[in-house]
């Protein structure tokens, strides 16, 4: 059946303009694993018929378009010709396994056979139950033949001596098959190829305007930002550059986006940008029909993101990709309660700074020296130190060793001073 669909979508009058891969099976539920080998070069999956498209999706592999040869309708009037001009076989008495009961009665209603002595069994299960089903109603004289689709069955069938025929796809149905899997590849490709668009907004560079900070580490952040951002975008064949001191943009297709993004679940270049940079930076994408409606639709979903947590995605009609997920709120106590240990802990290290006559700027392995804890926790420490406002990353210390960079923190005692002046 592989090869004759290739056939007919491969030859010169063929309706398909693409190239056709191969997967031939032995048995119907090596259809998942046939699904899993070809991975995700596929723009389109077609089944030989429902019953390996259902183990396939049953399994959860199906992450792509796929359709099927459909064996009902004229697969089933030629199944019943076939039954009807031989004498072993009572289509008026029949069990039928995996087509839906309505698709059933349709096609015997339009031949004008009566459906009384018809026994459906709908759900798809393995090739025993299904011939178990058939064997039972022959047995008790309550059928006199079998319809399957599944070939396992009809082989099973014919051994234990029970009258069957296998519903087999017509030329006029693969076709049609064949031109339904070109429109849904077409279809899939321009949906990849949309146009889609990363705004990357970064408050620390966006409050920093606002203090007195030195110009030299601003620049020097944004040109480590720049650097990361293009290598970001080099790996996902997108563009990167800056638009003001605290935006950057990055234009990719949907295809590319879908995978920095993990399908729109995880917002892109976050968790990296956190881990190498120690700061935090804001996004919204956005989907549209040129750069600009995409751009659009970016900066909207980063307002929605950064006023109310909604999703940081959206389609090019300006519809979330993802359903929000709001995060918990917390309550003033608790919050209080972190300022008052990023205050302490700040506290502290100028304490210990001080005993040593040294500057205000550490590493995580200083700070957890001075505070007696891990590394691990003193970066974690630093980062709630710097989304507090009490310390500023500085630009990783470049060196000829290797391994990550030492990041360095300046921590900001003048903002304490000002809590304390204003009491």
């Amino acid at each position: 059946m592989v090869e004759r669909v290739m056939l007919m979508g491969s030859g010169a009058t063929g309706p398909l303009n693409a190239r056709l891969i191969a997967a031939a099976y032995r048995d119907e539920q090596e259809a998942a694993d046939k699904v899993t080998r070809l991975g995700s070069a596929i723009d389109v999956y077609l089944f030989a018929s429902p019953v390996p498209y259902e183990y396939a999706r049953k399994a959860g592999m199906l992450t792509m378009p796929a359709t099927y040869v459909p064996l009902g309708g004229a697969s089933l009037h030629e199944a019943l010709l076939r039954a009807t001009l031989d004498e072993r076989f009572d289509p008026t008495r029949a069990s039928i396994d995996v087509l839906g009961r309505s698709d059933v009665i349709e096609a015997y209603s339009e031949v004008d056979l009566p459906v009384d002595g018809i026994h459906v069994h709908e759900e798809l299960t393995n090739t025993a139950q299904l011939a178990s089903f058939h064997e039972g109603l022959w047995r008790r004289n309550a059928t006199r033949m079998a319809i399957t689709c599944v070939r396992g069955v009809a082989e099973r069938l014919e051994t234990l001596g029970v009258p069957v025929v296998r519903l087999r796809p017509t030329n006029a149905g693969v076709r049609s098959a064949l031109q339904t899997a070109g429109l849904l590849g077409a279809h899939h490709r321009l949906e990849e190829a949309q146009l889609g668009v990363v705004v990357v907004d970064v408050p620390t560079l966006r409050d920093s305007g606002r203090r007195s900070t030195p110009r030299y580490w601003r620049d020097e952040l944004r040109l480590s930002l720049n650097r990361l951002l293009l290598q970001e975008a080099h790996r996902i064949n997108a563009t990167a550059h800056s638009v003001d001191d605290h935006t950057f943009m990055v234009t990719a297709t949907r295809g590319s986006l879908v995978s920095a993004t993990e399908g729109f679940r995880q917002p892109p270049f976050v968790e990296r940008i956190k881990a190498e940079l120690g700061i935090a930076i804001e996004v919204g994408v956005g989907m549209g029909r040129t750069t600009q409606d995409a751009e659009t639709h970016a900066r909207a979903a980063l307002s929605r993101a950064q006023a109310s947590r909604q999703s940081f995605a959206v389609d090019r009609e300006g519809r979330p990709l993802v359903p929000a997920q709001r995060a918990p709120q917390r309550s003033s106590s608790i919050t209080e309660q972190v300022r008052t240990k990023g205050r302490e802990t700040l506290l502290k290290l100028s304490e210990k700074i001080a005993e040593e006559d040294g500057p205000l700027v550490v590493d995580a392995e200083n700070a957890g020296r001075m505070l007696g804890v891990t590394p691990r926790t003193a970066r974690r420490l630093l980062r709630s130190l710097v989304d507090e406002g009490l310390a500023w990353p500085l630009p990783p210390n470049r060196t000829l060793q290797p391994g990550r960079p030492r990041q360095l923190y300046r921590l900001i005692l003048e903002k304490i001073d000002k809590d304390r002046a204003g009491r």
